[in-house]
């Protein structure tokens, strides 16, 4: 399969993903904000792994939250998307976007002096 083809249904997976995780009715995931970073499908469809980021609530209830609704995605991804086969998904916690707004609070806390603005001039 050309990579090009891979990329696509990678991004349409991500779109769903998302959208579903709206629908769902898991109480672990209702109070969590889920952001789908990015979906990596094996070539053969059988296998998709998700990354994700949870930003509130606790990160071992949305792990099994979105574990055991695994297969309602599944079945959710079947009926919208056209493909062959539909993958299994393995989700995997991504902490970029916490690593982020990390660095970002750091470099806010960032405090220059009138005198080092001078110097940095110079």
């Amino acid at each position: 399969m050309a990579k090009y083809r891979r990329d696509r249904i990678n991004d349409e997976v991500k779109k769903e993903l998302s959208m579903i995780l709206r629908e769902v009715k898991d109480p672990r995931l209702a109070n969590a904000f889920i952001s789908i970073t990015a979906v990596d499908v094996t070539g053969d469809l059988k296998f998709a792994k998700v990354y994700y980021s949870a930003m509130q609530g606790d990160k071992k209830e949305v792990a099994v939250g979105l574990r055991s609704c695994a297969g309602f995605i599944r079945r959710e991804i079947a009926q919208r998307l056209n493909l062959r086969m539909t993958p299994e998904f393995t989700f995997i916690e991504d902490h970029s976007i916490e690593h982020g707004a990390h660095i970002s609070k750091l470099l806010n806390s960032i405090e220059i002096t009138p005198e080092e603005e001078e110097t940095e001039e110079d």
